[in-house]
């Protein structure tokens, strides 16, 4: 089945290499961008570039967009380590204007996926499977990216409470652009261990093509599984990665 997709965030790294997948696979790609000059990279992997602010333009723009799409990926980020505040109406804001906008579709809904990221957590929560070198690992990224985290945890968690679409997240580890070695660890996985973005955007791949893994959220990172075997392992087991207490 020929998929209709729209990728959020179009021009990011991973979201360049899943629009190149998915056209490749003779889906239908549109990859917004907030700036036209984007546009000729956009058309370069064979997806078609759509112009929308996810801090200026209104939720019926997005809806509209969304209407005939089969699939929405959320690839969005302002960097993390920019200004807090534009990492508040991007990673957060912009992430609940794609929400609202897939609930206000009439009819069928497109499923969501989002990109978030690996530990990715409640301050107060911290995973029993983590090791010590995990929570060095931790302690690090999360000092020095720590507005980042609390907004993609509040994205996150608002998600997690939405019943209306459906939707899966993906949580990558850091982030390489070395070539990807078609292999990964999923679900249950250490900090330490980081990933091809061209990994990431198979894995964005797989759970765009089926659907089994909706309302689960998975951490991905290197690993020595095949990604679809790997992929196929943690949806079996139904673990989902993100724990909001009560």
């Amino acid at each position: 089945m020929s998929l209709n997709v729209c990728i959020i965030g179009g021009h990011g790294k991973v979201a360049l290499r899943l629009a190149r997948l998915l056209a490749s696979a003779k889906h239908s790609v549109t990859s917004v961008v907030r700036d036209e000059s984007h546009a000729s990279d956009i058309r370069d992997v064979g997806a078609k570039p759509l112009v929308l602010s996810l801090e200026d333009s209104p939720i019926s723009a997005f809806s509209n967009e969304f209407a005939d799409k089969n699939v929405v990926v959320f690839s969005a980020g302002a960097g993390g380590k920019g200004d807090q505040e534009r990492t508040k109406k991007v990673d957060y804001e912009g992430a609940l204007k794609v929400f609202d906008a897939i609930e206000q579709v009439n009819g069928s809904r497109p499923r969501l996926i989002l990109v978030s990221g690996i530990d990715v957590r409640h301050p107060d929560h911290v995973p029993s499977h983590y090791t010590e070198a995990d929570l060095e690992v931790s302690r690090s990224i999360r000092s020095s990216l720590a507005t980042w985290f609390h907004w993609k945890y509040e994205a996150d968690k608002n998600l997690a409470k939405r019943t209306a679409f459906k939707w899966s997240i993906l949580r990558p580890g850091g982030l390489l652009d070395s070539p990807g070695t078609g292999k990964a660890s999923i679900g249950r996985t250490a900090l330490t261990d980081r990933i091809a973005r061209d990994d990431v955007a198979q894995a964005l791949f797989l759970l765009a093509t089926r659907q089994d893994g909706d309302g689960l959220a998975l951490d991905i990172v290197g690993g020595d599984t095949p990604i679809e075997e790997a992929l196929d392992a943690a949806i079996t087991k139904g673990e989902t990665d993100l724990v909001i207490p009560e």
